[in-house]
């Protein structure tokens, strides 16, 4: 970790040659949605205006300066993020206040929460984590603030139990009259106030004394505020559209994007690209969706395809460029293409940015099926001193699928017309003609690492195992955002944190587990389920192996805690096996669940102690071939396995809940008071 790690209170100048920083706030429990927001400070410590409170609802500072870019899902719990551009601030802001508030719920239930700056190319600048929160439903993570023209992060960690209207409105902010059931009337805010840091300043959190009720509270209906509406809107849910008259099954309804007459290569990187930003210039919450991934502004969104630019004497044609316009800003991204097993080429990169720097744009983009390891890691190196006014970031086509599944089952779309649309791109997309592949091979150096795997010869420190430990990290996280766009609900793949932003420490330990024990291993954590889904590819047994551990009731017999277990696997395979750890240490059972089902005991017998957790485990065949192009395929037989196993062990487990606390005597009739003496 080569970046400061920030304690409460204290603060640290930015770097002077980053013009423009996202604001990552970060929290374990993903299952819980933060409100994120930033607010625009004068030196009063409020807001000038209602535009200065850049929220959801509100995603973009009157100016463009300030952007708040939307949640989503980690490798270790959810985030939010924010964009600052510094270079744009107005002058009478001083400070922008982070922050985050919950509409149920504490900031003390999320584990840690982090704020983390991050510069353009992604590398992260400094890190503040806390697990101090307590009963606040509102936080101010930190601030960032102009001193001396030069401009500095301070870590806060201070927040009060009032919620984002609450917040609002200590911050100077005119709350609508819809937000009259979201703010609380008592104000238990933990006082803040001044805190001494060891430096030359303090912090200084707005006034923590309770305020009487704003008048918008107490409003008639009719009466019209002009305050920001906090309350988050209702999504439509449109109805897909059905085709019912064929008369054979083999009728196929005509499609919007034809896959006949596709060639390979620049024919089939231009299909796609017309087709995708085509969608996007349809369907507008898509394009949010995809230009969120890529730092632009909410706003109207136009894309052209293959336009031209001088560069000194030569030219050069991106596949497309993208535009977003929101009041005066615009957001301008040169985009780069590939399909198929096309390879993203650095001089052409570089000739990009060049250009967007010239241009004054603000990202160059590459779109190719290389899925990155993790979110803001790039398959092309290129010179960093080109990324100084231009951002480089790199989009799959896998994300870009799942962003299109996450819209459909959200129901974030306006019309019947535009879901089919949507729906259109998916069926065009998943046509092998596309040339879009939600995940290629394993790479070229995967048969010479697998054998050397089998012949006891891989040592962690070669090269070629460090590759392909990076790809076995982004098949996990492929096998993620699969997971992601069936169930609708935001799946992580889970890394120990000290790896979260350091890749080459993370893939030494990948390629080290690989050299010792011949084994790779990925963790998927899917909200609602009973335990994690642990998926382990074993390659010198030619065996996948996928399991779960759910905990037992902590009452009842161990038989009835076994019973209760059974009874949830109705429909899975009796090849399933069946551990059992008991309380007593060094204590466990382990058979295959049609031998459990057929006499109980055989887990219970003899044993001391009661069961305190169950693991199910299902070994699968692992192909070996580095491409999943074929049924004996590595990617597919780890892929099919884990779709089997969450299928037919995971999905139907639940968590024990304990019965709630019965009476143990009926109370009779109250005696009733008598009017006579």
């Amino acid at each position: 970790m080569d970046f400061p790690v920030l304690v409460k209170g204290q603060n640290m100048p930015l770097p002077t040659d980053v013009s423009q920083v996202d604001i990552v706030l970060g929290w374990t429990e993903a299952d819980t949605e933060v409100d994120a927001s930033a607010l625009l400070l004068a030196d009063s410590g409020k807001v000038r205006s209602d535009a200065d409170f850049v929220f959801y609802n509100q995603p973009e500072s009157a100016d463009g300066s300030v952007r708040f870019l939307g949640n989503g899902a980690t490798e270790e719990g959810a985030q939010a993020r924010i964009s600052i551009d510094l270079a744009t601030v107005p002058d009478d802001v001083h400070t922008i206040a982070l922050a985050g508030s919950l509409y149920g719920g504490t900031f003390g239930d999320l584990g840690k929460l982090t704020l983390r700056v991050v510069d353009p190319t992604g590398r992260p600048v400094a890190e503040y984590i806390t697990a101090d929160a307590n009963t606040e439903s509102a936080f101010v993570f930190g601030e960032v603030y102009r001193r001396d023209s030069v401009w500095k992060v301070r870590a806060i960690g201070q927040g009060w139990a009032s919620g984002l209207a609450g917040l609002a409105q200590d911050y100077g902010v005119e709350v609508d009259d819809a937000t009259e059931d979201d703010a609380t009337e008592d104000d238990d805010r933990t006082p803040p106030s001044t805190t001494s840091v060891s430096s030359d300043e303090e912090i200084t959190v707005p006034p923590q004394t309770p305020e009487p009720a704003p008048a918008a509270t107490t409003a008639t209906p009719a009466r019209k505020q002009s305050g920001v509406r906090t309350t988050k809107r209702a999504a439509r849910k449109p109805k897909p559209i059905t085709f019912s008259q064929a008369e054979q099954e083999s009728w196929q309804p005509a499609r919007l994007f034809s896959v006949a007459g596709i060639g390979a290569g620049d024919e089939q990187e231009r299909r796609a690209t017309s087709a995708l930003v085509a969608t996007m210039q349809a369907v507008p919450p898509f394009a949010r969706a995809v230009c969120l991934r890529l730092g632009a502004p909410a706003g109207a969104f136009e894309g052209y395809l293959e336009v031209p630019y001088e560069r000194g004497e030569s030219r050069v044609v991106p596949d497309a460029v993208l535009k977003v316009a929101r009041g005066n800003r615009r957001w301008t991204a040169l985009v780069e293409v590939k399909t198929g097993n096309g390879k993203l080429k650095r001089e052409q990169l570089e000739n990009y940015l060049d250009v967007a720097r010239r241009k004054k744009y603000d990202v160059v983009v590459s779109i190719s099926n290389d899925i990155p390891a993790s979110a803001g890691e790039l398959p092309v190196a290129v010179d960093r001193r080109k990324l100084t006014k231009v951002s480089l970031r790199h989009i799959a086509w896998a994300e870009i699928a799942h962003e299109a599944r996450m819209v459909l089952s959200h129901g974030e779309l306006e019309s019947d017309l535009q879901d089919w649309i949507l729906r259109e791109f998916l069926r065009y997309i998943d046509h092998p003609r596309s040339g879009v592949s939600e995940f290629v091979d394993m790479g070229r150096h995967w048969v010479a690492v697998r054998d050397a795997v089998t012949a006891g010869t891989l040592r962690a420190g070669d090269s070629k195992a460090l590759a392909v430990a990076s790809t076995w990290v982004a098949l996990a996280r492929h096998l993620a955002l699969r997971f992601t766009a069936e169930l609708g609900v935001p799946v992580t793949h889970v890394l120990p944190r000290r790896f979260a932003t350091d890749p080459d420490a993370r893939n030494a330990h990948v390629a080290d587990r690989l050299a010792t024990d011949g084994v790779f291993e990925a963790v998927l954590r899917i909200p609602d389920t009973a335990g994690d889904l642990v998926v382990s590819a074993d390659l010198r047994t030619n065996k996948v192996r996928c399991r779960t551990t759910v905990d037992a009731p902590d009452e009842g017999t161990s038989r009835k805690r076994v019973s209760w277990l059974v009874k949830q696997l109705k429909t899975a395979p009796g090849n399933v096996q069946l551990e059992a750890v008991f309380s007593e240490r060094g204590n466990e059972a382990c058979e295959h669940l049609d031998t459990v089902r057929t006499d109980p005991r055989v887990l219970t017998e003899g044993r001391a102690g009661d069961i305190v957790s169950f693991t199910l485990e299902q070994t699968f065949p692992l192909g070996s071939r580095r491409s999943s192009g074929t049924a004996t395929g590595f990617i597919t037989s780890v892929t099919s396995s884990a779709d089997a196993f969450y299928g037919e062990v995971v999905q139907p487990l639940r968590v024990w809940v304990p019965a709630a606390p019965q009476q143990t005597e009926q109370p009779g009739p109250l005696p009733m008071d008598s009017d006579e003496d």
